[in-house]
């Protein structure tokens, strides 16, 4: 209620009510929190919650991570398990550093406890990114990279787009999640279907093999919740095939379907949809994964989780692990505590492997 009632509301109006800024000056103040270990101690012993869990041979210490999108060049993160997340998922980054979509590209729905983005993968490029985790090391709980294609990359040349940021950042990445799905990139959700998928993670499994033939690093594909079920029964067929570790469900979405009659100004911006409108399709999408695969695909479910209740549905849905952004942007670390406390006490009728 602090946050809501009073952080938020003085972090937007000294940000101009614009939330890229305010996002920006989040990001900025945690990577100086990152250099001062008492604070993240301190930190720490508010809101850090030990429930682990396994998940794709991975151990987590709980079951909620951030979500690619609010650090993309993993500029925070020693701040990011002090704050309670459990593991942390950076980009999504590209190849080819690029500057985005023009501004503005970030518009918050507050009575939707909703978010609109077209930011278009703006990030410092992959190269960038590994010289950073070279230099500071990774979080203490585990690093997905998220990665995606470059806007300056035809469709025709994708491949060779992703692999290259695999083999930059394969060192430092606990997983890799495939980012297929966005909508602020033309043509990019293209690559879920069945044949052009199926060149992209042949491409990328033969990558991670020829990287570490004894341990290949776990890939994830991020799918978008936009997608009819025979097409998302394609997919999975496909990820299925190429030995895929699990499944990011969902993306953003296109349809404005449940946004608050306040908010259908902002809506009608372009642009991918989270938080609160996107979380019954994505519980389905989840749910949808579970019964197509079983526990050959571990789901990572993220879309909508604004309340411990919506984490405990996710789960209840088939999801493995969880993912925040939009309910943390909107909510604070708060958000993150009492999930992580709400799921710990409900541990017991859990699986702590998949």
């Amino acid at each position: 209620m602090l946050f809501d009632k009073i952080v938020r509301p003085t972090l937007y109006r000294l940000g101009g009510q614009d939330p890229e800024t305010v996002h920006e000056r989040t990001v900025r103040a945690l990577a100086r929190l990152s250099s001062a270990p008492p604070a993240l101690a301190a930190l720490r012993r508010i809101y850090a919650v030990d429930a682990p869990v396994t998940v794709f041979g991975i151990r987590f210490p709980n079951r909620v991570g951030l979500a690619a999108g609010m650090d993309k060049d993993g500029r925070a993160l020693a701040a990011w398990p002090a704050l309670g997340f459990g593991f942390v998922e950076v980009g999504t980054v590209t190849r080819h550093a690029q500057p985005g979509n023009p501004k503005p590209r970030l518009f918050t729905l507050a009575d939707s406890d909703a978010v609109i983005n077209r930011m278009g993968f703006n990030n410092a490029g992959a190269e960038a990114l590994a010289t950073r985790l070279a230099r500071t090391g990774k979080p203490s709980v585990p690093l997905g990279i998220s990665i995606g294609k470059s806007k300056v990359t035809p469709i025709e040349n994708a491949v060779a787009d992703y692999q290259a940021s695999l083999r930059a950042l394969h060192p430092y990445a606990d997983y890799v999640a495939v980012n297929v799905s966005s909508p602020n990139t033309p043509g990019l959700r293209t690559l879920q279907d069945r044949a052009s998928l199926t060149d992209l993670l042949a491409a990328l499994r033969a990558t991670t093999r020829e990287l570490s033939p004894a341990a290949p690093i776990p890939l994830l594909v991020k799918v978008a919740p936009d997608l009819t079920d025979e097409a998302l029964g394609e997919l999975l067929q496909v990820c299925t095939d190429h030995d895929v570790a699990g499944i990011i469900a969902t993306n953003t979405t296109l349809s404005r379907d449940g946004v608050a009659p306040s908010g259908t100004g902002i809506a009608g911006q372009p642009g991918g949809l989270s938080g609160r409108p996107l979380a019954a399709r994505a519980r389905e999408v989840v749910r949808f994964v579970r019964a197509q695969t079983g526990d050959r695909l571990p789901v990572i479910g993220v879309g909508g989780i604004t309340s411990p209740r919506d984490a405990e549905a996710m789960l209840d849905a088939g999801a493995s692990l969880i993912q925040l952004y939009t309910g943390f942007a909107l909510h604070g670390p708060g958000l993150v505590r009492r999930i992580n406390r709400t799921l710990a006490a409900d541990q017991a009728r859990r699986p702590a492997a998949y």
